[in-house]
C-alpha cells in the first residue's frame, strides 16, 4: 500500500473534485518505473524529469481520467500509487 509520507516531491499534489469525490494521487518511492501507471492513465501520471520513478503530473478531471487512475493504482506491481481522497 502506498505511503503518503513517501511520495515522490515531483507529484503534482492537491486535490480534485470529481462527481463528489475527492481526488488526490500520489506516487510513492516504491516505485520500479515499470509504467504501468502512465501505460494505463497517460493524461495524469509520467515519468519523472529524472527518469528514475513515475509521478502524478496532473490530478484527473474526469470520470474516464478517475476510472484510468485507478486501473493504475490496482495494477501497480509495487502498490507505489496512492489515492488519499475522500467521498465528500
Amino acid at each position: 500500500m502506498a505511503d503518503n509520507t513517501e511520495q515522490w516531491e515531483d507529484n503534482i499534489g492537491g486535490f480534485a473534485v470529481v462527481a463528489g469525490k475527492k481526488i488526490s494521487f500520489y506516487v510513492d518511492r516504491e516505485c520500479i518505473l515499470c509504467s504501468v501507471c502512465s501505460d494505463a492513465a497517460p493524461n495524469n501520471f509520467r515519468i519523472s524529469d529524472e527518469e528514475d520513478h513515475d509521478i502524478c503530473y496532473k490530478q484527473p478531471e474526469n470520470e474516464e481520467e478517475i476510472e484510468q487512475c485507478y486501473e493504475a493504482l490496482e495494477n501497480c506491481p509495487v502498490e507505489a500509487i496512492g489515492d488519499d481522497g475522500r467521498q465528500l
